[in-house]
């Protein structure tokens, strides 16, 4: 393994001091490690501003590129994108992806777990259909929507969770101090995970500049988040305009990151077994 020095460039502050960080050329098919949370991967592709890894399932996720920001052979790095040419013989023939990037497989769908995902309503489960539809259907997977999650911890003692009958629940606005985030840890549970996004409704979760926007409204406390945030893309129904933003989507690269990380940590829970 090769690593290339710049003695100008890139520094991490450390216990001892700042430390280089040397480049290390960003070949396709090279296992990586991401220093943040330790997810592991084969690189796909790189760019000055992101990497995108394909997991051992062939699920796709994309990270920030930064010094540092990724450990090859236990050595922090800075990837840097091959030239075109290297790229693309490193890569082999394409392979067909589906729109959570994982790699299209032909499984016929399984029988449904006993295992669930929930999501707080009806937009949040047609948006995680349509991206990880096909993801799901493969491992038997079923989203349900809760129509709001003030009841969650009622909700988590019915459905019982078990070692092979997991429940995965995704939430709007959890962040600290949210109204979510308490009603997160009172559904604490060894067999219930809780992820989130950090936006108001799922709606934010969308790219803005996929549907046009610069950035999504900021609706004034107390009016109906979704009904301003409507008046802004042009419609004067909720309906139509959740079904404008949903048909703008197409791929898991018109999502925020936040969103795609919940969503996965939640297939992946669910699909565990002990």
């Amino acid at each position: 393994m090769t690593f290339d020095v710049d003695p100008s460039a890139h520094t991490l502050a450390g216990d001892g001091g700042p430390r280089r960080i040397p480049d290390y050329l960003a070949t396709p098919g090279t296992i990586v490690e991401v220093a943040a949370d330790g997810f592991a991967g084969t690189i796909v592709s790189c760019s000055d501003r992101e990497v995108v890894l394909r997991d051992r399932r062939g699920r796709e996720r994309r990270f920030g590129n930064a010094p540092g920001a990724f450990f090859v052979d236990d050595v922090r790095v800075r990837l840097v994108a091959p030239t075109p040419a290297v790229s693309q013989a490193a890569a082999g023939p394409e392979l067909a992806v589906t729109a959570s990037g994982s790699v299209a497989v032909p499984t016929p769908a399984r029988v449904a777990r006993a295992s669930r995902i929930l999501v707080e309503g009806l937009h949040d489960a047609e948006l995680v259909e349509h991206v990880w539809g096909a993801d799901l259907r493969v491992e038997g997977v079923v989203v349900e929507p809760l129509h709001g999650a003030d009841d969650l911890a009622e909700v988590v003692r019915t459905f019982s969770p078990g070692p092979n009958r997991r429940l995965g629940v995704l939430l709007d606005h959890l962040i600290d101090g949210s109204k979510e985030t308490r009603i997160a840890s009172a559904a604490a549970h060894p067999y219930v995970l809780v992820t989130g996004h950090r936006f108001v409704d799922i709606w934010e979760a969308v790219r803005p500049e996929v549907v046009g926007l610069e950035a999504w409204p900021h609706i004034p406390k107390g009016q109906p988040w979704k009904e301003g945030a409507a008046r802004v893309l042009g419609e004067d129904n909720v309906g139509r305009a959740w079904r404008a933003i949903l048909g703008r989507v197409r791929t898991w690269h018109d999502l925020d990151t936040s969103l795609i990380r919940a969503v996965e940590q939640l297939i992946d829970f669910v699909t565990e077994s002990e």
